[in-house]
Protein backbone atom coordinates (compact mmCIF):
# COMPACT_ATOMS: atom_id res chain seq x y z
CA UNK A 1 0.00 0.00 0.00
CA UNK A 2 2.93 2.23 0.92
CA UNK A 3 4.29 2.26 -2.70
CA UNK A 4 0.94 2.75 -4.18
CA UNK A 5 0.54 5.79 -2.43
CA UNK A 6 3.71 7.30 -2.83
CA UNK A 7 3.11 6.40 -7.04
CA UNK A 8 0.06 7.83 -6.75
CA UNK A 9 1.64 11.20 -5.74
CA UNK A 10 3.86 10.96 -8.16
CA UNK A 11 1.53 10.68 -10.70
CA UNK A 12 -0.83 13.51 -9.42
CA UNK A 13 2.35 15.90 -9.59
CA UNK A 14 2.83 15.05 -13.11
CA UNK A 15 -0.96 15.08 -14.28
CA UNK A 16 -2.42 17.54 -12.23
CA UNK A 17 -4.70 14.76 -10.78
CA UNK A 18 -6.22 14.18 -7.57
CA UNK A 19 -3.11 11.84 -5.92
CA UNK A 20 -6.14 10.05 -3.92
CA UNK A 21 -8.22 9.42 -7.20
CA UNK A 22 -5.28 7.49 -8.46
CA UNK A 23 -4.57 5.83 -5.99
CA UNK A 24 -8.31 4.33 -6.14
CA UNK A 25 -8.11 4.02 -9.65
CA UNK A 26 -5.09 1.36 -9.04
CA UNK A 27 -6.58 -0.45 -6.42
CA UNK A 28 -9.64 -1.01 -8.46
CA UNK A 29 -7.39 -2.28 -11.82
CA UNK A 30 -5.82 -4.65 -8.74
CA UNK A 31 -9.22 -5.58 -7.53
CA UNK A 32 -10.81 -6.74 -11.39
CA UNK A 33 -7.32 -8.29 -12.02
CA UNK A 34 -7.32 -10.53 -8.68
CA UNK A 35 -10.76 -11.46 -9.66
CA UNK A 36 -10.23 -12.10 -13.61
CA UNK A 37 -7.26 -14.84 -12.35
CA UNK A 38 -9.77 -16.50 -10.00
CA UNK A 39 -11.69 -17.09 -12.90
CA UNK A 40 -9.10 -18.31 -14.75
CA UNK A 41 -8.08 -20.50 -11.94
CA UNK A 42 -11.82 -22.00 -11.56
CA UNK A 43 -12.21 -21.99 -15.53
CA UNK A 44 -9.21 -24.70 -15.31
CA UNK A 45 -10.62 -26.70 -12.67
CA UNK A 46 -13.87 -26.87 -13.98
CA UNK A 47 -12.04 -27.87 -17.41
CA UNK A 48 -10.67 -31.11 -15.73
CA UNK A 49 -14.04 -32.33 -14.01
CA UNK A 50 -16.08 -35.49 -14.59
CA UNK A 51 -19.10 -33.95 -16.05
CA UNK A 52 -20.69 -33.00 -18.98
CA UNK A 53 -20.15 -29.90 -21.14
CA UNK A 54 -23.25 -28.12 -20.45
CA UNK A 55 -22.58 -28.67 -16.70
CA UNK A 56 -19.26 -27.57 -16.95
CA UNK A 57 -20.33 -23.71 -19.07
CA UNK A 58 -23.35 -23.34 -16.45
CA UNK A 59 -22.04 -23.88 -13.24
CA UNK A 60 -18.69 -21.71 -14.74
CA UNK A 61 -21.07 -19.07 -15.64
CA UNK A 62 -22.67 -18.63 -12.26
CA UNK A 63 -19.42 -18.98 -10.80
CA UNK A 64 -18.03 -15.38 -13.58
CA UNK A 65 -21.66 -13.77 -12.29
CA UNK A 66 -20.87 -14.17 -8.37
CA UNK A 67 -17.62 -13.22 -8.72
CA UNK A 68 -18.05 -10.30 -11.00
CA UNK A 69 -20.95 -9.17 -8.72
CA UNK A 70 -18.31 -8.93 -5.83
CA UNK A 71 -15.88 -6.97 -7.66
CA UNK A 72 -18.25 -4.44 -8.76
CA UNK A 73 -19.80 -4.24 -4.81
CA UNK A 74 -15.72 -4.07 -3.66
CA UNK A 75 -15.53 -1.48 -6.08
CA UNK A 76 -18.33 0.97 -4.86
CA UNK A 77 -17.27 0.81 -1.30
CA UNK A 78 -14.07 1.56 -1.95
CA UNK A 79 -14.88 4.60 -3.75
CA UNK A 80 -16.85 5.35 -1.38
CA UNK A 81 -17.89 9.23 -0.64
CA UNK A 82 -15.29 9.91 -3.78
CA UNK A 83 -17.97 8.23 -6.13
CA UNK A 84 -19.40 11.62 -6.40
CA UNK A 85 -16.28 13.86 -7.21
CA UNK A 86 -15.65 11.01 -9.81
CA UNK A 87 -18.70 11.74 -11.14
CA UNK A 88 -18.25 15.36 -11.21
CA UNK A 89 -14.87 15.05 -12.95
CA UNK A 90 -16.20 13.03 -15.49
CA UNK A 91 -18.70 15.34 -16.73
CA UNK A 92 -15.96 17.63 -17.63
CA UNK A 93 -14.41 14.66 -19.98
CA UNK A 94 -14.91 15.52 -23.89
CA UNK A 95 -17.72 14.57 -25.75
CA UNK A 96 -16.08 12.12 -26.98
CA UNK A 97 -15.36 9.96 -24.15
CA UNK A 98 -18.63 10.59 -22.80
CA UNK A 99 -20.71 8.82 -25.40
CA UNK A 100 -18.64 5.98 -25.18
CA UNK A 101 -18.97 5.60 -21.39
CA UNK A 102 -22.84 6.43 -22.14
CA UNK A 103 -22.46 3.49 -24.18
CA UNK A 104 -21.41 1.49 -21.74
CA UNK A 105 -23.58 2.26 -18.94
CA UNK A 106 -26.50 1.33 -21.34
CA UNK A 107 -25.09 -1.54 -22.28
CA UNK A 108 -24.66 -2.60 -18.60
CA UNK A 109 -28.43 -1.27 -17.60
CA UNK A 110 -30.16 -3.32 -20.86
CA UNK A 111 -27.96 -6.49 -19.16
CA UNK A 112 -29.88 -6.25 -15.99
CA UNK A 113 -33.16 -5.92 -18.06
CA UNK A 114 -32.01 -9.63 -20.13
CA UNK A 115 -30.96 -11.25 -17.03
CA UNK A 116 -34.58 -10.20 -15.22
CA UNK A 117 -36.66 -10.03 -18.16
CA UNK A 118 -35.35 -12.95 -20.18
CA UNK A 119 -36.29 -12.04 -23.77
CA UNK A 120 -33.73 -15.10 -24.12
CA UNK A 121 -31.64 -17.43 -22.85
CA UNK A 122 -28.70 -19.95 -23.46
CA UNK A 123 -28.93 -21.96 -26.39
CA UNK A 124 -31.98 -20.07 -27.91
CA UNK A 125 -31.89 -19.60 -31.13
CA UNK A 126 -32.94 -15.59 -32.36
CA UNK A 127 -32.38 -13.19 -34.99
CA UNK A 128 -31.27 -9.67 -34.19
CA UNK A 129 -30.21 -6.99 -36.25
CA UNK A 130 -30.53 -9.35 -38.92
CA UNK A 131 -27.47 -11.60 -37.84
CA UNK A 132 -29.11 -15.01 -37.08
CA UNK A 133 -27.70 -17.73 -34.44
CA UNK A 134 -27.86 -19.91 -31.38
CA UNK A 135 -26.94 -18.00 -28.16
CA UNK A 136 -23.85 -19.13 -26.31
CA UNK A 137 -22.84 -16.48 -23.70
CA UNK A 138 -24.58 -13.59 -22.06
CA UNK A 139 -22.08 -11.34 -20.32
CA UNK A 140 -22.48 -7.97 -18.52
CA UNK A 141 -22.14 -5.70 -21.56
CA UNK A 142 -22.86 -7.92 -24.65
CA UNK A 143 -23.44 -11.32 -25.78
CA UNK A 144 -22.87 -13.40 -28.15
CA UNK A 145 -24.23 -16.30 -30.66
CA UNK A 146 -23.14 -18.62 -32.97
CA UNK A 147 -23.93 -17.58 -36.67
CA UNK A 148 -26.08 -19.91 -38.82
CA UNK A 149 -26.90 -19.07 -42.12
CA UNK A 150 -30.34 -18.16 -43.82
CA UNK A 151 -32.87 -20.38 -45.02
CA UNK A 152 -31.61 -20.79 -48.31
CA UNK A 153 -28.44 -21.99 -46.47
CA UNK A 154 -30.10 -24.30 -44.04
CA UNK A 155 -30.01 -22.50 -41.07
CA UNK A 156 -26.45 -24.77 -40.87
CA UNK A 157 -23.96 -23.35 -38.43
CA UNK A 158 -21.18 -20.99 -39.89
CA UNK A 159 -18.93 -20.89 -37.28
CA UNK A 160 -18.68 -17.66 -36.42
CA UNK A 161 -18.87 -16.34 -33.32
CA UNK A 162 -20.43 -12.74 -32.95
CA UNK A 163 -20.26 -10.58 -29.91
CA UNK A 164 -23.66 -7.99 -29.93
CA UNK A 165 -24.11 -5.41 -27.59
CA UNK A 166 -26.84 -5.73 -24.63
CA UNK A 167 -28.39 -1.86 -26.24
CA UNK A 168 -29.44 -4.01 -29.07
CA UNK A 169 -32.64 -4.85 -27.31
CA UNK A 170 -33.63 -1.86 -27.36
CA UNK A 171 -32.51 -0.24 -30.54
CA UNK A 172 -33.04 -3.61 -32.70
CA UNK A 173 -35.82 -6.31 -33.63
CA UNK A 174 -35.24 -9.40 -31.60
CA UNK A 175 -36.67 -12.53 -32.95
CA UNK A 176 -36.46 -15.89 -30.55
CA UNK A 177 -37.39 -19.32 -32.38
CA UNK A 178 -37.30 -20.89 -29.58
CA UNK A 179 -38.76 -18.95 -26.24
CA UNK A 180 -42.15 -19.93 -25.71
CA UNK A 181 -42.58 -22.82 -27.86
CA UNK A 182 -39.45 -25.57 -28.84
CA UNK A 183 -40.92 -25.55 -32.75
CA UNK A 184 -41.61 -23.57 -35.78
CA UNK A 185 -43.79 -24.30 -39.01
CA UNK A 186 -41.63 -25.42 -41.87
CA UNK A 187 -43.13 -26.07 -45.59
CA UNK A 188 -41.72 -28.01 -48.52
CA UNK A 189 -42.87 -26.79 -51.97
CA UNK A 190 -43.54 -29.47 -54.10
CA UNK A 191 -44.56 -29.37 -57.93
CA UNK A 192 -46.64 -32.29 -59.62
CA UNK A 193 -48.19 -32.49 -63.13
CA UNK A 194 -51.41 -31.01 -63.74
CA UNK A 195 -53.34 -34.48 -64.50
CA UNK A 196 -52.01 -36.06 -61.74
CA UNK A 197 -54.08 -37.45 -58.80
CA UNK A 198 -54.03 -34.94 -56.38
CA UNK A 199 -55.56 -37.19 -53.40
CA UNK A 200 -53.03 -40.09 -53.87
CA UNK A 201 -50.35 -37.35 -54.22
CA UNK A 202 -51.12 -35.85 -50.76
CA UNK A 203 -51.59 -39.82 -49.58
CA UNK A 204 -47.89 -40.37 -50.46
CA UNK A 205 -47.23 -36.86 -48.81
CA UNK A 206 -48.96 -37.30 -45.65
CA UNK A 207 -47.06 -41.06 -45.45
CA UNK A 208 -44.09 -39.30 -45.55
CA UNK A 209 -44.24 -36.76 -43.08
CA UNK A 210 -46.29 -39.03 -40.48
CA UNK A 211 -43.40 -41.89 -41.01
CA UNK A 212 -40.99 -39.18 -39.54
CA UNK A 213 -39.11 -40.52 -36.54
CA UNK A 214 -38.32 -36.35 -35.76
CA UNK A 215 -41.90 -35.39 -36.26
CA UNK A 216 -44.18 -37.67 -34.95
CA UNK A 217 -44.43 -36.36 -31.75
CA UNK A 218 -44.46 -32.86 -31.83
CA UNK A 219 -47.90 -31.84 -32.76
CA UNK A 220 -48.90 -33.46 -29.41
CA UNK A 221 -45.75 -31.31 -27.45
CA UNK A 222 -46.58 -28.33 -28.96
CA UNK A 223 -50.60 -28.52 -27.98
CA UNK A 224 -48.87 -29.37 -24.11
CA UNK A 225 -46.77 -25.77 -24.92
CA UNK A 226 -49.33 -23.86 -26.12
CA UNK A 227 -51.71 -24.58 -23.27
CA UNK A 228 -48.77 -23.63 -20.84
CA UNK A 229 -48.15 -20.47 -22.93
CA UNK A 230 -51.82 -19.07 -22.93
CA UNK A 231 -52.06 -17.78 -19.37
CA UNK A 232 -49.08 -15.10 -20.41
CA UNK A 233 -49.54 -14.31 -24.49
CA UNK A 234 -52.84 -14.00 -26.49
CA UNK A 235 -51.77 -17.59 -28.94
CA UNK A 236 -53.63 -20.08 -30.31
CA UNK A 237 -53.43 -22.77 -33.07
CA UNK A 238 -56.29 -24.32 -34.81
CA UNK A 239 -54.53 -27.04 -36.41
CA UNK A 240 -51.10 -28.59 -34.94
CA UNK A 241 -51.33 -31.38 -37.70
CA UNK A 242 -49.23 -31.45 -40.82
CA UNK A 243 -51.34 -30.19 -43.36
CA UNK A 244 -50.95 -29.91 -47.42
CA UNK A 245 -51.99 -26.70 -48.92
CA UNK A 246 -52.72 -26.40 -53.11
CA UNK A 247 -52.20 -23.81 -55.60
CA UNK A 248 -52.60 -23.80 -59.25
CA UNK A 249 -50.00 -23.06 -61.49
CA UNK A 250 -50.06 -22.34 -65.39
CA UNK A 251 -48.51 -25.15 -66.21
CA UNK A 252 -48.87 -27.34 -62.87
CA UNK A 253 -49.94 -27.96 -59.53
CA UNK A 254 -47.72 -26.93 -56.24
CA UNK A 255 -48.03 -28.64 -53.32
CA UNK A 256 -47.22 -27.47 -50.14
CA UNK A 257 -46.30 -29.80 -47.03
CA UNK A 258 -46.50 -27.69 -43.91
CA UNK A 259 -45.08 -29.40 -40.44
CA UNK A 260 -43.82 -28.44 -37.15
CA UNK A 261 -40.06 -28.81 -36.64
CA UNK A 262 -37.49 -27.95 -33.93
CA UNK A 263 -35.15 -25.01 -35.88
CA UNK A 264 -32.45 -26.90 -34.77
CA UNK A 265 -33.05 -30.18 -36.92
CA UNK A 266 -35.04 -28.34 -39.69
CA UNK A 267 -32.13 -29.03 -41.88
CA UNK A 268 -31.92 -32.79 -41.44
CA UNK A 269 -35.82 -33.35 -41.65
CA UNK A 270 -36.01 -31.37 -45.11
CA UNK A 271 -33.00 -33.92 -46.30
CA UNK A 272 -35.58 -36.97 -45.05
CA UNK A 273 -38.44 -35.84 -46.89
CA UNK A 274 -36.96 -34.74 -49.85
CA UNK A 275 -35.11 -38.18 -50.21
CA UNK A 276 -38.61 -39.80 -49.75
CA UNK A 277 -40.01 -38.08 -52.37
CA UNK A 278 -37.63 -38.59 -54.93
CA UNK A 279 -37.71 -42.44 -54.00
CA UNK A 280 -41.60 -41.73 -54.64
CA UNK A 281 -41.02 -40.63 -58.18
CA UNK A 282 -38.60 -43.02 -58.72
CA UNK A 283 -41.33 -45.57 -58.14
CA UNK A 284 -43.50 -44.27 -60.33
CA UNK A 285 -46.16 -42.80 -57.33
CA UNK A 286 -45.74 -39.27 -57.17
CA UNK A 287 -45.79 -37.57 -61.14
CA UNK A 288 -43.48 -34.61 -60.08
CA UNK A 289 -43.23 -31.79 -62.57
CA UNK A 290 -39.83 -31.28 -64.39
CA UNK A 291 -39.82 -27.61 -65.87
CA UNK A 292 -37.66 -27.55 -69.24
Amino acid sequence: MKYIIEFSVYLGKITGIDSEYIKLAILTIFIFLIFGIIKSIIKKIYSNLPVNDKKKFFRNRKIRIILTAISFILVFLLWGEKLSGLITIISFISAGLTIAIREIIFNFFAGIYININRPFEIEDRIEIDDVMGDVISKHTLGFEILEIGKRVYGEQSTGRIIHIPNSYIFTKTLKNYTKVFKYIWDEIKIDISLDADIKKAEEILYEIVFDNETLKEIPKKMEDAVDEAILEYRIYYNNLDPIIYIKIEKSHIEMFLRYLVHPKKARGVQNEIHTRIVEEYQKGNLPLYIED
